[in-house]
């Protein structure tokens, strides 16, 4: 049993020492580029899962006006066996309908033209909130990078209204777009690079702890050493809203980022940093200083 143990510490310790070589090194903070979410409204950047019973889907529905909500959900990061289809619909509005919403509509093309069209974006012009499904969010820069329906959605905070996301429906509201790669998503530099930057200068991850994503940031980090890295477990979200975020939700935030040093954390020798932080529900962050938010005790 004694051998055993030994065995198990030795192996974890391997694992450690490993990872805190391949982790990226912390940069000085004149070097962080701004990271900063809407002035007005408010995002929900979700890392997939089940949503029910997180009081995810809930704080979304509260933002966007509660019973005076009128919601666009955007299902185009998935695949076209599920979309376009009257029972898919009917669950995407009830996702928002049954938590008190007022009215819901399901918007979706792969035509970057039909997009660019002001008559496709109206529902979005008057909209209080707009939520991106999951899939994969590389299709969701094919259709609407550069359109009157992006404009439209950056028009919904910029009225105080939230924009959130699951999944793919997360990464894309960063400014650098992880898993993009049209050919698979255990790439996390691929064909896609740029998101829709409602959350700027940042990459997000998702699926983080359940899929065992929580290292997968490095090689991100270390070809773009400036952005702020975050990491989304299932069930779990973070509410931004300018240099702030909160974490809700059921499991854990990973913050990749070298400003979590000793200064922080006393515990640590004035040479080490932590290559990530996780972050819990109620746990709050500040984007500009990168750090966290500690309430002030007497």
């Amino acid at each position: 049993m004694v051998k055993l143990l030994r065995t198990v510490i030795f192996l974890l310790s391997v694992v450690f020492l490993l990872t805190c070589s391949t982790a990226p090194q912390p940069i000085s903070p004149n070097q962080w580029a701004p990271v900063k979410g809407p002035e007005n409204g408010h995002l929900v950047i979700a890392g997939g899962g089940k949503l029910d019973g997180t009081g995810i889907l809930e704080k979304f529905v509260e933002l966007a006006g509660g019973e005076k909500a009128e919601i666009v959900v955007i299902p185009t990061a998935g695949t076209d066996l599920y979309i376009g289809f009257p029972d898919r619909e009917k669950q995407l509005r009830a996702m928002f309908l049954d938590r008190g919403a007022a009215m819901v509509e399901v918007l979706h093309t792969r035509d970057p033209n039909e997009a660019d069209n002001t008559e496709f974006a109206v529902a979005v012009m008057t909209a209080t909130g707009v939520w991106f499904t999951g899939g994969r969010q590389w299709r969701l820069v094919d259709a609407y990078a550069n359109t009157v329906t992006l404009e439209a959605i950056r028009g919904v905070l910029a009225r105080g209204g939230v924009v959130g996301g699951s999944s793919a429906g997360a990464t894309i509201q960063g400014s650098y777009l992880v898993r993009g790669d049209t050919s698979g998503n255990t790439i996390m530099m691929g064909d896609h690079k740029e998101g829709f930057s409602l959350l700027t200068n940042s990459a997000i991850d998702q699926h983080l702890l359940r899929r065992n994503r929580q290292f997968d940031m490095y090689s991100v980090l270390a070809k773009h050493p400036s952005l702020l890295g975050i990491g989304l477990d299932e069930g779990t979200a973070i509410v931004v809203k300018g240099y702030q975020c909160e974490v809700i939700g059921k499991s854990y935030v990973a913050i990749y980022n070298g400003s979590l040093n000793s200064e922080e954390f006393p515990m640590l020798s004035q040479n080490d940093f932590r290559p990530f932080h996780l972050l819990r529900k109620g746990d709050r962050f500040d984007l500009a200083k990168r750090t966290m938010i500690r309430e002030e005790t007497e």
